[in-house]
């Protein structure tokens, strides 16, 4: 599936302006992830850029978002590496993501949103000016962006990255597509 055919089908799936602009975050943001690991930027792209397409369809039970996805894209035919990464990034299926893919993309969904969140507070409200340091400050109040799961952000350690440089790689990428992300 190329970059094009996947956010066609996203904007099909999904209708919410901000879902979609949270799925071109999680995309750009895992493929700045694929680069700093030496990976295909393309596939780690299109898996963050899929992995909600089932949320408006499953938004009611959080025990199917993802699962169905899953299998919608596994029958596309997309392979199973990816397919696993999109059902377990939801945590409420309890399953531990397996290898760097599925674990970026745990811990990229939720830093997207405390990202913008920490954005839109700014003065500017231009993601052009947060910085990593805003970023980490915001991190530690807890009552801030509270679906932004911290203990989910942190596990990005098991990808070898710490906290630190995982937020600059994420916010470094989603800057870059600032206009697409209305930021």
């Amino acid at each position: 599936m190329t970059r094009e055919e996947a956010l066609e089908l996203v904007k099909n799936k999904i209708k919410n302006q901000n879902l979609i602009k949270h799925s071109l975050a999680v995309e750009i943001c895992m493929k700045g992830l694929a680069r700093n690991f030496k990976k295909d930027e393309e596939r780690w792209g299109l898996t963050g850029l899929l992995h909600d397409i089932d949320y408006e369809e499953t938004k009611d039970d959080a025990n199917l978002h993802s699962v169905k996805g899953a299998e919608f894209l596994e029958k596309l035919g997309l392979d199973k590496e990816i397919s696993e990464a999109v059902k377990t990034h939801n945590e409420a299926h309890g399953i531990a993501p397996e290898g760097n893919l599925a674990k970026s993309l745990y811990c990229v969904d939720p830093l997207t949103g405390l990202i913008v969140a920490a954005t839109l507070v700014l003065p500017t409200k231009k993601i052009k000016d947060l910085t990593t340091d805003n970023i980490l400050n915001r991190f530690k109040e807890k009552s801030f962006a509270r679906g932004a799961k911290r203990e989910i952000i942190s596990k990005c350690s098991e990808i070898g990255l710490p906290l630190e440089e995982f937020v600059k790689i994420c916010l470094e990428s989603m800057k870059t597509i600032n206009n697409q992300l209305g930021l």
